[in-house]
């Protein structure tokens, strides 16, 4: 090998580990070429790069390049320093370059994905949550947003701390001030098949559907009292189901079209559920409504699973009854089970999306629970709660970014406003 050919490059564990690196750090106004330009400069020093981050933020780029030291024969760090600010200046860029040795140290284990969605999002309830995470033990180690609407969404991964400990801190610092906070483990896991399931009514669409009934037979005001009192947890659900159906006695069966026509889908449904679609997940709704409702939001969106309460009609009108077994509590929980294997997903791969009391042990039984606009008992008892108006809200907690979220909107056919009543 002549004097001027580089000697070969070290192996990718030596690279890594006790060897002279240098991190190669870029600052300034962001352009096309900057990343190119850099990589282009220090190749003629025959280095190994060892990692690279950058960002982009309001047109200013940070470039993060760990590299090895040089290898060419006689050529020493101070002339590929020299080279580098050189070519950065040519650019009005600032650049600062650290000595030091081999990769970066490994993540401490126990990781996790922390989603913050704030509107807005403050530095102090920023601040907060950075500390909560210090306190637990926990290390940020990287920072990055999902969203910027309809909320501002942010993602910290964390390691260092059991996923179960940081939720539990991360959940009262987000109860105090005012920010809804997600935890969830790191892993392949998160990337895998899922089911969702969601609730219906005040969930999947803005209405309570025996209301909408109620309306009908002239005793709205009664039975939003009763829903109000069982949706609190402060009545048994099946007993005021069947107290409220009663209400309903002698109602045309034709009030059925009139029910399906008021209901509106809550902000940001469609979008959910289009999105989750595309990805191949899967998506199912239980509810303690009624099947003359759950089916036609099935077939309208596409949903996977349906069940609910069906309400008893004979000879063209309503009983006042239901039919076989009540969709409860306890039976939101089997149906999601059902539905899990049915799909062939383990329940740690299952999603839950709910607001009342009669949620709570399908939420707890879930890989994830979500309180979406929940009831105070509810919310304290969920693995995570969402308290803005957009049910599409939901999929930043997934790690979905609102990039992918608008690339799924852009190419979907046309269609009404997630607000508009159902039509079938």
């Amino acid at each position: 090998m002549s004097a001027l050919e580089p000697p070969e490059p070290p192996a990718a564990s030596e690279s890594a580990g006790g060897a002279r690196t240098l991190l190669v750090k870029i600052f300034g106004k962001d352009r096309p070429g900057i990343t190119a330009g850099l990589f282009d400069t220090l190749a003629a020093y025959a280095v190994d790069v060892i990692d690279i981050e950058q960002v982009v933020t309001r047109g200013r780029i940070v470039l993060c390049a760990l590299i090895t030291a040089p290898v060419y024969a006689g050529t020493t760090d101070g002339e590929l320093r020299a080279t580098v600010h050189s070519w950065a200046e040519s650019l009005r860029l600032q650049a600062e370059i650290i000595s030091g040795t081999g990769d970066n140290k490994p993540r401490g284990s126990g990781r996790s994905h922390v989603t913050v969605l704030g509107n807005p999002l403050t530095a102090q309830s920023t601040a907060a949550i950075a500390a909560s995470i210090t306190g637990t033990g926990g290390n940020i180690d990287r920072v990055f947003r999902l969203a910027k609407y309809p909320v501002t969404a942010v993602e910290f991964a964390v390691s260092g701390v059991a996923t179960e400990p940081l939720r539990t801190a991360l959940a009262t610092v987000a109860a105090d001030i005012g920010v809804d906070v997600a935890v969830v483990s790191a892993g392949l896991q998160r990337r895998a098949r899922r089911l969702v399931v969601m609730d219906v009514d005040s969930t999947l669409i803005q209405d309570e559907v025996i209301e909408l009934f109620a309306a009908h037979a002239g005793c709205e005001a009664e039975v939003a009292e009763v829903t109000a009192r069982a949706m609190r947890g402060e009545l048994d659900f099946e007993q005021s189901l069947h107290e409220r159906v009663a209400l309903l006695a002698g109602l045309s069966e034709t009030v059925v079209e009139k029910v399906r026509a008021d209901v509106r889908l809550t902000p940001g449904a469609r979008t959910l559920i289009r999105t989750l679609k595309r990805l191949g997940y899967q998506v199912g709704v239980v509810s303690g409504g009624f099947t003359q409702v759950t089916d036609a939001l099935r077939d309208h969106l596409g949903l996977d699973f349906a069940a609910a309460n069906t309400l008893e009609i004979k000879d063209g009108a309503l009983t006042g009854r239901v039919v076989g077994d009540v969709v409860d509590r306890a039976g939101k929980a089997r149906l999601l089970r059902a539905f899990a294997e049915q799909a062939g997903v383990p329940l740690a791969q299952t999603v839950a999306i709910g607001d009342g009391a009669n949620d709570l042990d399908m939420l707890n039984t879930a890989g994830l629970g979500v309180a979406f606009n929940a009831k105070p008992l509810v919310r304290a008892a969920a693995h995570t709660a969402v308290n803005v108006p957009f049910l599409d809200t939901v999929l930043y907690l997934l790690g979905i970014t609102r990039d992918e979220v608008d690339e799924v909107e852009a190419a979907a056919p046309p269609h009404g406003p997630g607000n508009t009543p159902l039509r079938t």
